[in-house]
């Protein structure tokens, strides 16, 4: 090789170890970038979203803009918060195989829908699984589809995960079929499914996507104090109109953006995300000592006068994504923050004192329920409360709260409260022949949680009570025999508001929450039944149906031509990790949001 050849291989050489080198550098920097908490500088943004046509709604005028940005906090040296996730988790080979089989089951029943899903309603927002027929009510851009992408990763399903990805990257947020949104749901839903999607694949694609529609629900944040529209008009926002914060929405659907917000702050290091939900949350931490049941918020708020004077407090359908992300924001931010320590403990302890209560019962079980509760004005001018013994499926989730809450705060009496909440809703299903706790049930309240015996008499004088109450002139020759048998109710159950289920998540959200932190053993077994007793309730040839009644049975069980997204990217999500090793999806290096999606926790710098 001449002296000439020699230096032109050199050369050649040389250039391409500084490019290989560069390359090196730049994904370090990259993934070093994903988890950041350091404070913004746009400089440094890879992605050049201020620009990117792929962001139309960075282009929008800012009506009342943020004079400064609330930053998050810096993550200094490994934080005090205690492992959550139970570290003696005593399985045997026999459990470890049934196990293994289950896990299979449960997999094979996502598999099923999936795969109808996609050849029947890909792209559309829902699939009708008896008609068969692609249904569309958030927004038209394929909520299934965004709200399972992790599900997918989850299930070892990568190539139906490459699939996906590929056609979420052809979607458009700024075309929607929807001429109103509902923003909570899109949050907790789409931008939680493309947020936890990318925090589990690392694939750049859905942080573009993530950014896109995180923009997006900025923009209805554009009010005059700041506070979020929840049902938002796009197009009258695309058009300059004016925005205001609503007159009557639910506090849940407002409490329900610190997770989302927060975690696209954490990976892209812009602080609007979390600046435009923690100013929300410092709304409700204002509010938390002022409401009618200080320590509760109520039900609904005036979110345009920031007025929290309404009369009813829940840990029921209204309230589930307020509370869920109080421990969860804590854990997200590092224990930085202790705003969200503080509004947990409020909350709970007055929740504890007002509205779990302990139901009668014929087993004899010692277990919690929570239900509503009302405030009513005295003559003389004093707050009275009033608790009605009603339980409703989406309370279910108030076990998993309290299991999260008690390990990750250090609250040995959460712990204990959980279980009890848990076993109430397992008793729940149990106790309907066909093993689904309806919608809502009504039962009789212990007067006292410590002595509870069962009374047959007295059970039968509250169904004849609640019965007369339904009616405009009550029937004093009202047969309860016969009432309680035409309408199937349970011992301990005095009515059935809703008979139906909706194939929701809370009963087994809250039990694998417990598992994982506790290692209880039985509620393997009782994931199990409750499981079995959905899949042979609903399953169709399309999917699963949701239930008009499950006080019906055998022939007379009529199905509702619905299978909502949260079946797949919830349901049998949680079913799935009950039965998977611990190690899948750990609490103590994820959160779960209000749609079921774990959100990485950062590391400390």
């Amino acid at each position: 090789m001449s002296r000439g050849q020699r230096r032109v291989l050199g050369a050649f050489l040389g250039a391409f170890l500084l490019l290989l080198l560069y390359q090196v550098h730049y994904h370090r920097t990259n993934d070093n970038r994903r988890f950041s908490t350091s404070p913004f500088d746009a400089s440094k943004v890879t992605l050049n979203v201020s620009i990117n046509p792929k962001y139309p709604w960075r282009k929008l005028p800012v009506r009342y803009p943020v004079a400064e940005f609330q930053q998050l906090p810096v993550f200094g040296p490994p934080q005090a918060l205690p492992k959550v996730q139970s570290t003696d988790f005593k399985v045997s080979h026999l459990i470890f195989d049934r196990q293994t089989s289950r896990q299979s089951a449960t997999k094979k029943a996502f598999e099923r829908c999936w795969k109808s899903y996609q050849s029947l309603a890909w792209g559309a927002d829902e699939l009708a699984p008896l008609s068969g027929s692609p249904e569309n009510g958030l927004g038209g851009w394929g909520a299934t589809l965004l709200d399972n992408l992790d599900t997918l990763w989850i299930m070892g399903m990568h190539n139906e995960f490459k699939k996906a990805v590929a056609s979420v990257t052809h979607i458009k947020f700024q075309n929607t079929q929807s001429p109103e949104l509902n923003t909570h749901d899109v949050n907790i839903h789409l931008l939680g499914g493309l947020l936890a999607a990318f925090d589990l694949s690392g694939d750049w694609k859905l942080l573009e996507k993530s950014i896109e529609l995180g923009d997006m629900l900025y923009a209805a944040f554009d009010t005059p104090n700041r506070i979020p529209i929840i049902h938002w008009n796009p197009h009258k926002a695309t058009c300059h109109e004016e925005q205001l914060a609503e007159e009557n929405v639910l506090s849940a659907e407002l409490g329900s953006f610190a997770l989302e917000f927060t975690r696209l702050s954490q990976i892209t290091g812009d602080p609007k995300y979390f600046d435009a939900a923690h100013r929300v949350m410092k709304l409700f931490d204002r509010q938390q000592g002022a409401t009618k049941l200080a320590g509760l918020w109520p039900v609904s708020v005036n979110a345009r006068e920031e007025l929290f004077d309404d009369d009813v407090f829940t840990l029921g359908a209204e309230a589930s994504s307020l509370y869920k992300s109080l421990p969860r924001a804590y854990a997200l931010l590092g224990g930085q923050i202790p705003m969200y320590r503080k509004m947990y403990e409020d909350a709970t302890f007055t929740a504890v004192v007002h509205n779990l209560f302990r139901p009668m019962n014929p087993q004899g079980k010692d277990m919690l329920l929570p239900g509503p509760v009302r405030v009513t004005m005295t003559e003389n001018g004093n707050l009275q409360t009033h608790l009605e013994a009603q339980m409703h499926y989406r309370s279910c989730f108030a076990g998993g709260v309290f299991a999260l809450g008690g390990a990750l705060l250090n609250i040995p009496t959460h712990q204990d409260i959980s279980h009890k909440l848990v076993d109430g809703c397992i008793w729940a299903h149990r106790v309907i022949p066909l093993g689904i706790m309806p919608e809502a049930f009504d039962v009789v309240p212990c007067a006292s949680p410590t002595s509870c015996p069962w009374s047959e008499r007295l059970w039968k004088q509250e169904v004849w009570k609640k019965a007369n109450s339904l009616e405009p002139e009550p029937n004093p020759n009202l047969n309860v025999d016969t009432f309680i048998e035409d309408h199937r109710l349970p011992k301990g159950f005095i009515g059935i508001p809703d008979t139906a289920y909706k194939l929701r998540p809370e009963a087994i959200e809250s039990m694998f929450t417990l598992y994982r932190i506790s290692g209880r053993e039985d509620l393997l077994g009782a994931a199990w039944d409750m499981f079995r007793a959905m899949q042979n309730a609903t399953q169709t040839k399309n999917g699963n149906a949701a239930i008009v009644a499950v006080t019906d049975e055998g022939s007379g069980l009529t199905l509702k031509d619905s299978m909502d997204s949260m079946w797949m990217s919830q349901t049998l999500k949680y079913f799935y990790l009950m039965f998977s090793s611990p190690d899948l999806i750990n609490l103590d290096e994820f959160v779960f949001n209000a749609g079921g999606h774990p959100l990485k926790r950062p590391k400390a710098s």
